[in-house]
């Protein structure tokens, strides 16, 4: 019978790629087996195959997984390989693509804690841009921890030695065994739930990887990053690394740490605002000198030791600028007087009066239009003679 699909081998091995890809099991694994053919390349990248008694497994390393490691592997060295499974589409073939790698026998929980913190790293709970600011001077810390412990009573001595105005509240929890991951979940959550605080700390002191497993706990992990109030992790010592550790907001080293981390040193704070009361008495000092020898300088001048002599300087001055104000004025009139004849004389000039005075006369007619020539009169016409002094109407013949 035919297929229902006829694909080309890379739209085939592609499609395979994608099943796999989306398999959740797939996506983060731990494989057991023996190492077999074990390369490393110039670019920094392992090759090498993994095998036990009746199979094998195609692998790869990246330079920069690879470089991670504190161990030298090589081939009969049996494993604990963790990562995700891919097919390659060129070859068709799938392969683990390593994150972490350790020799096995280290423990099942070290497997199973790298296997959490890939898959919680992947899920992006480690970013940075989730990290909430932790408060420069909280009013309320929680602490959540063991109320039996030597941790709450180092947190506690801490706290109230250099931050005494904050206020602490303690939280009891267990902080191992098998009640405990539940415990510190459902205690972040309540303070959360009810805004008991503005910053938590929860953790605990040292221990193997066994005592501090409940801070390598999912339930645990997921409470911190869904805490809206910033969290502080202080679990162990400075070697210790919890999954709490990569999810929460700021990580201390010890509890006694996550204290000092929590709040300002008041002998720091104290200090800080001497000087800067000391700045200011020192700039308000400089201010009121300055403001005092300006005041000096000003008693000093000559209105100040005598205003009656300031005022008839004053008074002398104003009358020199009313002279010189009137004098202006008379050159601005005498100039406007001389341009006035000027033009008065320029317009006596072309007066017609000054024609007739010469002997000459205008002639208009009845309706006053100046008669220019013979041909604009006739016989009978009345006519209107403008002599220099008078005027004397004459008819045509």
């Amino acid at each position: 019978m035919p297929a229902n699909n006829v694909l080309e081998v890379s739209q085939l091995n592609e499609y395979v790629k994608q099943l796999v890809g989306s398999d959740d099991v797939l996506s983060s694994v731990g494989v057991r087996g023996e190492l077999s053919n074990y390369k490393i390349y110039p670019s920094g990248h392992h090759y090498f195959t993994m095998k036990d008694a009746t199979a094998s497994l195609r692998c790869v390393m990246f330079k920069g997984s690879a470089d991670k490691l504190r161990w030298k592997p090589k081939d009969g060295t049996k494993v604990v390989a963790l990562g995700h499974v891919e097919v390659y589409v060129r070859d068709g073939q799938y392969q683990l693509y390593v994150s972490h790698m350790t020799p096995d026998g280290v423990g099942d929980l070290y497997v199973e804690y790298e296997r959490l913190k890939e898959k919680l790293r992947l899920e992006g709970l480690f970013d940075e841009q989730f990290k909430k600011k932790i408060p420069v001077m909280p009013r309320t810390i929680a602490v959540i921890t063991s109320s039996a412990g030597a941790a709450v009573r180092d947190v506690i001595r801490i706290l109230r030695a250099r931050w005494p105005l904050t206020k602490v509240l303690i939280l009891p929890v267990r902080v191992q065994g098998v009640e405990a991951p539940a415990e510190i979940a459902s205690a972040l959550k309540y303070c959360n739930a009810h805004s008991l605080a503005d910053l938590i700390i929860t953790g605990r002191g040292g221990g193997s990887i066994e005592d501090l497993w409940a801070f390598n706990d999912e339930r645990v992990a997921r409470a911190i990053f869904a805490s809206k109030i910033p969290v502080i992790s202080a679990v162990g010592h400075e070697p210790d690394y919890t999954i709490a550790d990569f999810v929460a907001d700021l990580r201390a080293a010890t509890p006694s740490n996550a204290a000092e981390l929590a709040v300002p040193d008041i002998s720091d704070v104290r200090g800080y605002l001497n000087n800067q009361s000391n700045r200011l008495l020192q700039a308000s000092s400089q201010s009121l000198k300055a403001r005092r020898q300006r005041l000096e300088t000003l008693a000093n001048t000559r209105v100040m030791r005598s205003p009656k002599n300031y005022l008839d300087d004053r008074r002398l001055a104003l009358d020199r600028a009313g002279e010189r104000i009137l004098a202006a004025t008379n050159r601005h009139v005498a100039n406007d007087r001389a341009q006035l004849a000027r033009l008065a004389a320029s317009l006596d000039a072309l007066s017609p009066i000054r024609v007739l005075g010469r002997g000459y006369a205008i002639a208009r007619g009845a309706d006053g239009a100046v008669i220019r020539s013979a041909k604009d009169v006739k016989s009978g016409d009345k006519l209107k003679i403008r002599l220099q002094k008078d005027e004397i109407g004459v008819t045509v013949e």
